[in-house]
């Protein structure tokens, strides 16, 4: 069997690499070499990240032992939620699974709306063109998560800039992302001890108040959970925005639909979240607790995992027709957010920042679209997200 290097190329921001195609009809558990120089088992088949996603055998703890597999250029932190397998990981989850229920979301969707009305009322004074990555793609997310865990606003830059480099896979070495997320960490350890002094209605006072009432997580536990928090919450979410929009304009046939049917905003974006193909592969690397026999293949135990959650989404055995956009599509199991204990616990927050991201932008400014040909716009390689760095529109 072949080794492949990985990640693919691909020609197009949001497109996923035609090689998922050939892997997914041909080899769909495959072996790839990764940026790292370890190799894993690539998995492209609907059904078959679905077992990785949520089958205990594929483990996320084992990734973080010095000496397995790695995707990027340093381990993961063992103390990370997306680091951990039960019980350590439902203990955790547990904690911060009100502030991310559907209670606490719809509270902050009036937040949200305002916040999407502001940037965009903002853009609008300035006039065409504008860009909508720094206009709102990138303000909006990094805005809401930091409020829910209570970010000073003025810190926003920083971490942008340590989340950025701690999501590389090649843009930067190994060293440059270890220091990005000590320092992310000594930040938030600084506002933990300061929150101490002074609680706040927010998701980190509520943490803390659970380690020192009753030690349900630890210090470093504690920390780290801010870390993940602010990793996975906004740069994923914002690069998600910013693709939806170049997408629409893509297929200007649905986005002149979107805007006349206005009711088809939620159909609409579960294809995107389905149809964009977000990062290098979609999933988080696993390593088999024992030997599997998975899509034909025999898996040793010790031996990485990675579903490939972009490949999986265009799978024409679930998905009719698979690599047509089309928001009114009925039936869309995609697995975008992932599947099992390891769903993503931002899921609501981030569709419901999309959805209003796109539904008041829509509402404004109906006539929006590129202010550059799209085809110009270059793909994101070296990171882990492959979001847009400008998407220049006018209106």
């Amino acid at each position: 069997m072949s080794t492949y290097a990985f990640p693919f190329t691909s020609e197009l921001p949001g497109e996923p690499a035609p090689e998922f195609d050939l892997l997914r009809a041909r080899q769909p558990v495959t072996r790839v070499r990764l940026p790292t120089g370890d190799e894993a088992w690539l998995v492209t088949g609907y059904e078959a990240n679905r077992i990785v996603l949520s089958d205990a055998r594929f483990s996320r703890a084992l990734t973080t032992r010095p000496d397995a597999p790695r995707l990027q250029p340093i381990p993961s932190d063992p103390s990370s939620l997306v680091s951990m397998d039960p019980p350590d990981h439902t203990r955790l989850r547990r904690l911060v699974n009100p502030a991310f229920g559907n209670r606490r979301v719809a509270a902050l969707q009036p937040v949200i709306e305002r916040k999407v009305e502001d940037l965009v009322d903002a853009m609008v004074e300035e006039g065409p063109p504008a860009d909508l990555v720094s206009r709102l793609a990138g303000p909006l997310p990094i805005a809401v998560i930091c409020e829910l865990l209570g970010v000073p606003a003025r810190d926003r830059s920083r971490i942008s800039g340590w989340v950025g480099i701690m999501l590389s896979l090649t843009r930067f070495p190994p060293p440059q992302v270890a220091a990005a997320r000590a320092e992310l960490k000594d930040y938030l350890a600084s506002l933990v001890a300061a929150k101490r002094d002074e609680p706040a209605d927010d998701l980190l006072s509520e943490l803390i108040a659970a380690r020192d009432s009753g030690g349900r997580l630890s210090e470093e536990e504690l920390v780290m959970m801010g870390t993940t928090v602010l990793a996975g919450g906004f740069l994923s979410t914002a690069s998600e925005i910013a693709l939806s929009f170049l997408c629409l304009f893509r297929h200007p046939d649905q986005l002149d639909l979107l805007v006349k049917c206005p009711e088809l905003l939620d159909s609409a974006v579960d294809e995107l979240l389905r149809y964009n193909a977000l990062t290098t592969g979609g999933g988080l690397l696993r390593i088999a607790t024992e030997d599997v026999e998975l899509g034909g293949v025999r898996i040793r135990a010790g031996e990485a995992v990675l579903p490939a959650i972009s490949a999986a989404n265009r799978d024409p055995g679930v998905f009719p027709d698979a690599h047509r956009f089309d928001v009114t599509r009925a039936e869309n199991p995609h697995l975008t957010f992932g599947l099992g204990f390891h769903y993503c616990l931002g899921a609501r927050l981030a569709r419901s920042e999309l959805e209003l991201a796109l539904a008041v932008t829509l509402r404004k400014l109906p006539r929006l679209g590129p202010a550059v040909p799209v085809e110009r716009l270059p793909v994101q390689d070296g990171q882990l997200i492959r979001g847009l760095a400008e998407l220049p529109v006018t209106w």
